[in-house]
C-alpha cells in the first residue's frame, strides 16, 4: 500500500500572470523623485501659508484705517431741488492768479483722470470752451487715500460738484486754458456720471484736422464727421464746436443789433404755405389734410406782403427748407435764413449798401466780441484770417460781365461763363484775394435769365437785372435784388418761369393793392458761419444738419 505522503500531488508556488504582448511595467518613482516631490509640496504649503497670513493683515490694516473723508467725496443723492443752500458758484474762466489761497466751489465735466502713485490724482477739469487743472493730494483729516483712489476711478465725461483753493501756478499748464492757477481739491462730489460708453473722448474730437497732403499721425484717434454727426452731444461737448455755436449765435445776435438800430421790425411767417415760394422744383411736399401744403423755400413773399403793409422795413430769422439732392460741402435741407426787406426811395442800391453795412458790423462784431472764440476754432481748424477792406475805398464791388471778364483773363473759355458755376466762383474768390487782398466782395447786374420771377429787369437792358450776390471766400453767402412791385409785370415774370398767376392770387393782391419800391436779401446762416471761420463743411456750422442723407440726431 502506498505511502499518503506519496500520493498527494506537489505544491507549486504561485507565479506572476504572463503581461500582455507590448504593455510596460507601471515606472516606480525614484528615493529622489519622491523628496523632490515633498519639498515642493511642503514649498506650496508655506507660500499659501504666508498668502494668507498677509490677506488678513491687510484686511486688519484696512479696517484699522478710517476713512476720515467720507463727508468730502462721493456720489450726490439725485438732484430732485430738495433743498437750495445758495452757496456761490464760480466759473473757470474768471479764476487768476490773484485769487491764490481762495476756496471756490464749481461744477464742470471730468476731461482726463491721471492717478500718481496712491496718494495723488491730477483731473482737467472743463466748462464749455475753459478748463483748469485740479489736483487731489492726501493729506491727514482732510484728503483720505480712499479719497484719492474713488477719485481716480471718475470716468471722463462725468460731471462733478468741486470745492477747493485756488494756487498760483508755478510755470503755466499747458493742457489747461486757464493755465496760470490750479484748483487744489477739498472736496469732489459726483452729480452725474456716464451709463454707456464713449463713442470717443472729447480730447480725440478736440484735435487739430491734418491737412489734407499730411499724413494721418497714428498715434491719435482721428474721430470722422460722420462719427460726431453720429454721436453729435458728445461732438458738441469739444471746445471747438462750444466756440462755433458761441460765434453762430454772435452772428444772429449782430444781425438784430444792426437791424433794430435802423429802424426794421422783425417778423415771423408761416413755414407751411399753399404753393412753392420760388421757381423750380426744390421744394418739400406734405400732406395737409384732405389736401397739400409746401414747407417754405424762404420768407420772401412774407417779406414783400409786409412791405405792402407798410411796415417799411422788416427782417427774420428762421428755418428755410430746400428739396435739394445735394450732397456737397455747403447744402443742406434745412438751413437757418437771416432774410431783411425794406422800401427803396429812389435806388435799389440803397438796400445794397445797407446789406454791406451789415456785414461788415458783423465782421467787425466777430472779431473784436468773439477773438477767444475764433482762436478756440483755429486751434483744431487753422486758416488764413478772413480779410475784408476797411476805409474810404471800401467793399469791393463789380458787375457780372466784370466778373466774367477777370475769370477769362484767368484762362476759362467766355463760352462757359453764361452762368459762374461752383468751380468758377471759387475760382474768381482765389483771383479777387491774389489781386485786390481781401476775401469778401459784391457782384451787381446778373442776367434776368439766372434769378427768381420777382426780380426787377434793369431800366436800360432788359437782360439784366438789378440784383447782387455778396461773397466770402470765393462762395456766395447772400442774393437779393429789387423787386418788382407791379402787379402786371410780375404776372409776366410769373409765366416766364412757368408759373400760374392764378396759383399765387394772394401774393399777387397784395400788390393790386399799391405798394412802394422794396429789395432785399436772403443770408445763410451756417454758410457765413463756415467761411468766416473755414470750417470746408456746413455741417460743422449746423447744431443737428439736415442733408439728404441725415435726418437724425
Amino acid at each position: 500500500m502506498a505511502d499518503a505522503e506519496s500520493t498527494q500531488p506537489t505544491q507549486q508556488p504561485p507565479t506572476e500572470a504572463p503581461a500582455a504582448e507590448g504593455a510596460e511595467a507601471p515606472k516606480v518613482p525614484s528615493k529622489n523623485e519622491l523628496k523632490k516631490k515633498a519639498k515642493e509640496e511642503e514649498k506650496a504649503r508655506k507660500a499659501a501659508e504666508k498668502a494668507a497670513r498677509q490677506a488678513e493683515l491687510e484686511a486688519q490694516k484696512a479696517a484699522a484705517e478710517v476713512d476720515y473723508a467720507t463727508e468730502f467725496y462721493g456720489k450726490l443723492p439725485l438732484n430732485q431741488s430738495q433743498s437750495r443752500p445758495r452757496r456761490a458758484r464760480v466759473q473757470i474762466a474768471s479764476l487768476t492768479p490773484e485769487m491764490d489761497g481762495q476756496t471756490v466751489l464749481l461744477r464742470a465735466r471730468v476731461q482726463t483722470s491721471r492717478a500718481q502713485g496712491s496718494k495723488m490724482v491730477f483731473l482737467n477739469l472743463r466748462q464749455r470752451t475753459d478748463s483748469v487743472q485740479a489736483l487731489l493730494s492726501v493729506a491727514p483729516e482732510k484728503v483720505s487715500k480712499q479719497m484719492a483712489k474713488w477719485a481716480a476711478g471718475l470716468q471722463i465725461e462725468s460731471i462733478v460738484l468741486a470745492e477747493g483753493i485756488v494756487k498760483k501756478a508755478p510755470e503755466i499748464i499747458k493742457s489747461a486754458t486757464v493755465g496760470d492757477v490750479e484748483l487744489h481739491l477739498t472736496q469732489l462730489h459726483l452729480i452725474s456720471g456716464l451709463e454707456t460708453v464713449l463713442p470717443f473722448t472729447v480730447d480725440d474730437a478736440n484735435r487739430p484736422e491734418p491737412p489734407e497732403t499730411e499724413a494721418e499721425d497714428v498715434q491719435f484717434k482721428r474721430v470722422l464727421l460722420d462719427t460726431r454727426l453720429n454721436n453729435r452731444v458728445v461732438d458738441l461737448r469739444t471746445q471747438t464746436n462750444q466756440a462755433v455755436f458761441r460765434l453762430q449765435h454772435g452772428i444772429g445776435h449782430l444781425f438784430r443789433d444792426f437791424l433794430d438800430g435802423r429802424g426794421f421790425t422783425e417778423i415771423h411767417s408761416p413755414k407751411l404755405q399753399g404753393a412753392a415760394t420760388e421757381s423750380g422744383a426744390s421744394v418739400f411736399q406734405v400732406s395737409y389734410f384732405k389736401g397739400k401744403a409746401f414747407l417754405a423755400q424762404s420768407p420772401q413773399l412774407a417779406k414783400q406782403m409786409a412791405i405792402a403793409a407798410d411796415f417799411e422795413r422788416v427782417y427774420e430769422i428762421g428755418p428755410v427748407f430746400r428739396a435739394e439732392d445735394s450732397n456737397t460741402h455747403r447744402h443742406m435741407t434745412e438751413f437757418i435764413g437771416l432774410d431783411l426787406e425794406m422800401a427803396i426811395e429812389e435806388h435799389y442800391h440803397e438796400v445794397m449798401e445797407l446789406l454791406d453795412d451789415l456785414f461788415l458790423h458783423m465782421f467787425r462784431g466777430l472779431k473784436q466780441r468773439y477773438s477767444k472764440e475764433i482762436d478756440a476754432v483755429r486751434k483744431q481748424f487753422p486758416a488764413e484770417e478772413f480779410k475784408w477792406r476797411e476805409g474810404p475805398e471800401g467793399t469791393l464791388k463789380f458787375s457780372f460781365k466784370e466778373a466774367v471778364d477777370l475769370l477769362v483773363e484767368d484762362g476759362v473759355p467766355r463760352e462757359e461763363l453764361d452762368d459762374i458755376d461752383t468751380t468758377n466762383e471759387k475760382r474768381l474768390g482765389r483771383i479777387v484775394r491774389a489781386k485786390y487782398d481781401t476775401d469778401y466782395y459784391i457782384i451787381d447786374k446778373f442776367p434776368m435769365a439766372l434769378r427768381p420771377f420777382y426780380t426787377m429787369p434793369d431800366p436800360e437792358d432788359p437782360t439784366l437785372s438789378n440784383s447782387y450776390d455778396f461773397f466770402m471766400r470765393g462762395e456766395e453767402i447772400l442774393s437779393g435784388a429789387q423787386r418788382v412791385h407791379d402787379p402786371k409785370l410780375l404776372e409776366e415774370g410769373m409765366r416766364k418761369k412757368g408759373i400760374d398767376p392764378a396759383s399765387m392770387s394772394y401774393y399777387l393782391d397784395a400788390f393790386k393793392l399799391g405798394c412802394p419800391p422794396h429789395g432785399g436779401g436772403g443770408i445763410g446762416l451756417e454758410r457765413v458761419l463756415m467761411l468766416f471761420l473755414k470750417l470746408n463743411n456746413i455741417r460743422r456750422a449746423s447744431l443737428f444738419p439736415r442733408d439728404p442723407k441725415r435726418l437724425e440726431p
